[in-house]
């Protein structure tokens, strides 16, 4: 959801101090540095999804001093959109695609009380309806086709997964927190020879940077230092195996997903299993 950060958004309270600091002393001159570094997608989210995007991953807030009801997504700050309104437009798309499912990653939670917690299942419950698909073994395409389910809902607070049956606990994910391309895969190739986890988990082929780095590099941006790092990334992506097997992989997430052939190439892997 960060093609939508708000410029005029707060820094998240759980970013470092010095960065809080810098944002209230500076801001004409850090909110823009702020906002290369926090843009990780160029499309909206309609359009990923219309390019094979099955993964979303949704990292929910309540803006300190914001409105009780209004949820947004957050990166460091946070975005025009609501997540109401961003759960809408992914169901009406949904609804336009009846043999298409996505997995949807609802994580972080910063500022959510229990109150605010169940208000969002609420929403959740009534946008989808019956396209949820609720806990349990993963299903087949075959059988998500026939119940007509299209949305499997990953929710990273276990209090409330117990309450809710049409909730999946938080999908385990795989991020390096690496600079360099070559050390990202590194990481990722150490987590796979430990064995996959069970069930549905991701690999993330997110590159990051420190806050020592962003403020040396004010000129530069996450993008800039991302791209050419994906042709690398992506030769990773073409050499994995989906599968049920240790070494396999399962969920491969991405940034700037438009920006290459990403999304072909972690659906090309399907042709693997068909080819078993």
């Amino acid at each position: 959801m960060t093609y939508c950060l708000n410029r005029k958004s707060p820094v998240a309270p759980d970013q470092s101090w010095l960065l809080r600091l810098l944002t209230k002393l500076l801001p004409c001159v850090t909110r823009p540095v702020v906002l290369k570094w926090a843009i990780t997608q160029d499309l909206d989210v309609t359009a990923q999804l219309s390019a094979g995007v099955r993964y979303l991953d949704l990292r929910v807030a309540h803006m300190r001093d914001g409105t009780d009801r209004n949820l947004h997504f957050l990166h460091v700050v946070y975005t025009t959109a609501l997540v109401e309104d961003t759960l809408t437009e992914i169901a009406e798309w949904l609804e336009q695609h009846p043999r298409e499912v996505v997995i949807l990653a609802c994580r972080n939670f910063q500022g959510l009380s229990q109150t605010l917690h169940e208000y969002l299942v609420t929403c959740i419950r009534n946008i989808f309806g019956d396209m949820l698909c609720p806990r349990g073994e993963v299903p087949s395409l075959r059988q998500l086709w026939a119940r007509g389910q299209q949305v499997l809902l990953s929710y990273e607070d276990e209090e409330t997964v117990s309450r809710h049956p049409e909730l999946w606990p938080g999908i385990p994910y795989w991020w390096g927190d690496k600079v360099k391309p070559q050390d990202l895969v590194c990481y990722l190739e150490r987590m796979k020879s430990c064995g996959r986890p069970g069930g549905l988990f991701v690999a993330g082929t997110n590159l990051t940077e420190t806050l020592e780095y962003v403020l040396a590099h004010p000129g530069q941006s996450l993008r800039s230092v991302t791209l050419p790092g994906l042709p690398f990334l992506g030769a990773w992506v073409r050499a994995q195996c989906p599968g049920p097997a240790s070494r396999c992989t399962n969920i491969i997430a991405g940034d700037f997903i438009g920006a290459t052939s990403f999304v072909s190439d972690v659906v090309g892997l399907n042709r693997k299993l068909l080819q078993c």
